[in-house]
């Protein structure tokens, strides 16, 4: 298999197996992240993506699922993706489910018609890495998008009748800004209605620009106890149903899972319990062992 680096993926997507399209990001300038920080954006040439398929089949015939990696393989035209989706069409027969993560910015290059027609092909579900849905944090953090192109691209991905799942990144605009990071988020989240909603806690790793900001006093990271803050006001801002998802070093006890709506009051008050008595330099201790996102 030709994967470039390190690969990453989503664990909530049960997939097997794995086909890298691209490497690197096309991006590649958010202030929190260095994931892809030395691999150039390129797509893989296709006799790489045919010999890989060829490789799973001998493993995987039957194989019903796939996840395209890597960081947004989406970005490439509607002219460029089908043919790869057809080729694995052709090579898995059986196939059903194909799974992306990408960004906005990759939907606007194509029409509903177009996005249509990569469903029919088996793009079902799609991984947004949104952050924020405020603009002084989006422009802060460099996303390289706005609110409005947020609403626009997913609108047009549920004309599609393509499933997507946002992020919402936990911390991330600092203690000034903390308070309108969470509900403008929120409020965008909800009128965006994604299948899934995921949460992550912001962790400086070394490197980013956000943590040079943060060692010059440019940005001021919130402490564990303003991060469980700050995430529930996201949720009590939160009005679409959905499957909720926290990575954040909280325990995920009573916070993961599907019916939001019908279990927000219970997701709330497990939140007021770990700001009151949670064990917070356990938590600080989780954060300060990760080494990325």
């Amino acid at each position: 298999m030709h994967f470039t680096g390190t690969v990453y993926r989503n664990p909530y997507w049960e997939t097997f197996p794995l086909l890298q399209i691209t490497q690197g990001c096309t991006h590649n300038k958010c202030k929190f992240c260095t994931m892809y920080r030395d691999v150039p954006f390129k797509v893989q040439p296709m006799e790489w993506i045919e010999q890989d398929l060829h490789e799973i089949v001998g493993i995987a015939p039957n194989a019903t699922t796939i996840q395209l990696l890597s960081a947004n393989p989406l970005a490439m035209t509607y002219d460029k993706l089908a043919p790869i989706l057809e080729m694995i069409n052709r090579y898995l027969p059986k196939m059903e489910y194909i799974y992306a993560a990408t960004r906005v910015t990759d939907i606007r290059n194509k029409t509903v018609e177009q996005l249509k027609s990569l469903k029919e092909m088996g793009l079902r579900e799609i991984s947004l890495g949104i952050e924020s849905g405020d603009d002084w944090t989006l422009e802060r953090i460099n996303k390289g998008y706005t609110s409005a192109d947020i609403l626009k691209q997913c609108h047009k991905l549920k004309d599609a009748g393509i499933d997507y799942w946002m992020t919402f990144l936990n911390g991330v605009a600092g203690r000034a800004h903390s308070h309108d990071h969470a509900v403008n988020s929120a409020k965008i989240f909800s009128q965006c209605k994604p299948l899934v909603v995921g949460t992550g806690g912001l962790t400086l790793f070394p490197s980013t620009p956000l943590l040079e900001e943060a060692q010059r006093g440019e940005f001021t990271p919130l402490s564990e106890k303003e991060m469980l803050i700050e995430l529930k006001t996201f949720v009590e801002n939160l009005t679409c149903d959905c499957k909720f998802i926290t990575h954040h070093t909280v325990s995920g006890k009573n916070l993961t899972g599907s019916d939001f709506l019908k279990r927000k009051e219970s997701i709330i008050s497990a939140l007021e319990h770990e700001i009151e008595h949670g064990d917070l330099d356990a938590m600080a201790a989780i954060r300060n062992r990760k080494r990325t996102l």
